[in-house]
C-alpha cells in the first residue's frame, strides 16, 4: 500500500513540511508547475510533497530551500522536538489542518496593516461567514 493512504495517513511532520513548502510557494507567487520545473519534477510530485503523501528527501528539501532562498530550517518552524514526537505517537493533528491558499496567505499578510478596530471587524466578518461564535473573553 502506498504511504499516506492507510488509516493513519501521512506523518504529521511530513504534512507540516509539505504545508510550509506550499505556503512559501504561494507567498512567492509560484504555481506547482513552476516549482516542479525548477526542481526537475512534475507538478503532481509537488502536490504529493505538499500533502505529505510523499516525503521530501533531504536533497530535494535542500533544492527547494535554495530555490525559495530560505534556510532549510524554515520548513520545520513551528515544530518542537516534543510536539513532533507526541503527534507521531498520539496521531494528533497540527493546529492548522486546513490547506493554505493564496487568499489565506494574503489575508495574513494584509491584516497587520489594518488598525486594531479594522482587524476586529475583519475577524468578526470572517467568523460570521465561517459560522463560528466569538470565543468568550477571560
Amino acid at each position: 500500500m502506498a504511504r499516506g493512504t492507510g488509516e493513519d495517513g501521512p506523518h504529521p511532520v511530513d504534512r507540516h513540511v509539505g504545508r510550509r513548502v506550499c505556503e512559501k510557494r504561494l507567498a512567492l507567487g509560484y504555481n506547482q508547475s513552476d516549482l516542479g520545473r525548477a526542481l526537475g519534477l512534475t507538478f503532481q510530485q509537488i502536490q504529493k510533497y505538499e500533502k505529505g503523501t510523499n516525503r521530501v528527501s533531504a536533497s530535494k528539501l535542500w533544492d527547494i530551500a535554495r530555490f525559495f532562498k530560505v534556510d532549510i530550517g524554515y520548513f520545520f518552524e513551528g515544530l518542537t522536538g516534543s510536539s513532533a514526537v507526541g503527534m507521531a505517537e498520539e496521531g494528533g493533528a497540527f493546529e492548522h489542518d486546513h490547506p493554505a491558499t493564496r487568499y489565506t496567505i494574503e489575508i495574513g499578510r494584509l491584516a497587520p496593516q489594518l488598525t486594531t478596530r479594522q482587524q476586529k471587524l475583519a475577524l468578526d466578518l470572517i467568523r460570521d461567514m465561517a459560522d463560528r461564535p466569538e470565543p468568550a473573553e477571560d
